[in-house]
């Protein structure tokens, strides 16, 4: 037991250092990249550091399974070059049991990414994108979904306006039951609109079946409304933009996505590509567990025996190749091709399952 608290904390912390390291040279990158998007001059360079330190746990959620790969490579070619793994493999011990202690600490690592990591990535993306809105066009535009139906806020130079809609068909481009309530660009509001649908169109909304309320002070609320079967609202949003909002699932809470999933199934929007994600981070600690297997496969060898170099290089190679897979699974999953449950669980599996085999055939021949 002492052998495996050992390896598991040397794993640990060979895993926090990388991830630093990691942090570090993609605050880096990602300045250099808001500093070319955004006038410092203009914004401030705090703001452009508050967009980057918002960017970067979502930056680093994704190079996680490279992390455990390094941290695995570099935890057992530490211990070959210190004859630490020979002498527990003189005590009896196996390349299977040596490697199950940073296989359990990556599924640890996995547990909190899910259950911890998430929901702070998918509240800083959304700070992130709300921040950078708010820097590009002032923040005119938003969307939410909720209990109610589908609301949306756009602005415009003559004011903005807030639209209801009680539901959508799948690619956001029909709207059932609208209701538009316009402001002054600095007042109160002017009128009310009610439509029975609304197509999105480049440059407005196309509504069907208008009744319009002008909303002023004095004017009868019992009055009756102007009619008119068709009328063009325009509009700064476009069926694009809804569809990328509400098609974003990284930008949700692992904890609040069950939830939302059913919403958006209510309104009319496919959820699909929300179920594909939901089911592929639940996955995300047999991934990782995966990854550690594969790398330990091919450094778990004294230094002696050389070509170490290529043996890491094939194991990050075969990292990538398992990784690509994984996304490529999660396109057809997303696009119906394959199940939900397949394109999401069956590339960890398989991935495991390959693991174990290398490490069986390296160690056992």
């Amino acid at each position: 037991m002492t052998v495996h608290i050992y390896f598991a904390r040397k794993f640990l912390w060979i895993f926090l250092g990388i991830c630093t390291v990691f942090f570090v040279l993609t605050v880096l990158v990602d300045m250099m990249e808001q500093l070319r998007r955004y006038d410092v001059e203009t914004v401030g360079f705090g703001k452009v550091l508050n967009l980057t330190l918002l960017r970067a746990p979502e930056s680093l959620y994704q190079l996680m399974p490279l992390i455990v790969i390094l941290a695995t490579i570099a935890l057992f070619i530490n211990l070959s070059r210190s004859s630490e793994l020979v002498v527990v493999r003189a005590a009896g011990r196996s390349g299977i049991v040596s490697v199950l202690s940073p296989t359990t600490v990556s599924l640890i690592i996995g547990l909190l990414s899910v259950t911890t990591l998430n929901p702070i990535v998918a509240a800083t993306s959304v700070q992130y994108e709300l921040q950078s809105d708010m820097l590009k066009s002032g923040g005119r535009s938003a969307l939410s979904l909720s209990d109610e139906g589908i609301w949306l806020r756009q602005g415009g130079e003559a004011g903005h306006a807030v639209i209801h809609a009680g539901s959508t068909n799948a690619d956001a481009s029909v709207f059932l039951d609208i209701t538009i309530v316009t402001y002054a660009l600095e007042g109160g509001p002017q009128k009310r609109i009610e439509a029975d649908s609304a197509r999105l169109v480049d440059g407005g909304w196309e509504l069907s079946n208008v009744r319009t309320w002008p909303l002023v002070v004095g004017l009868n609320e019992g009055a009756e409304p102007t009619r008119a079967n068709a009328v063009t609202f325009p509009s700064t949003l476009t069926a694009d933009r809804i569809r990328e909002r509400f098609g974003t699932p990284s930008s949700i809470s692992i904890w609040k996505l069950p939830a939302f999933i059913e919403e958006l199934n209510d309104s009319g929007f496919s959820a699909r590509r929300h179920q594909v994600w939901l089911q592929m981070e639940l996955a995300q600690p047999l991934f990782l567990m995966a990854m550690v297997l594969v790398a330990s496969a091919f450094t778990m060898r004294h230094t002696r025996f050389g070509n170490t170099g290529i043996a890491v290089l094939t194991s990050v190679l075969i990292g990538f190749s398992l990784h690509f897979i994984r996304n490529f699974a999660q396109i057809l999953g997303e696009n119906g091709q394959i199940p939900v449950m397949l394109a999401a669980w069956a590339p960890p599996i398989a991935s495991v399952l390959l693991a174990l085999g290398l490490l069986l055939h390296m160690e056992d021949g």
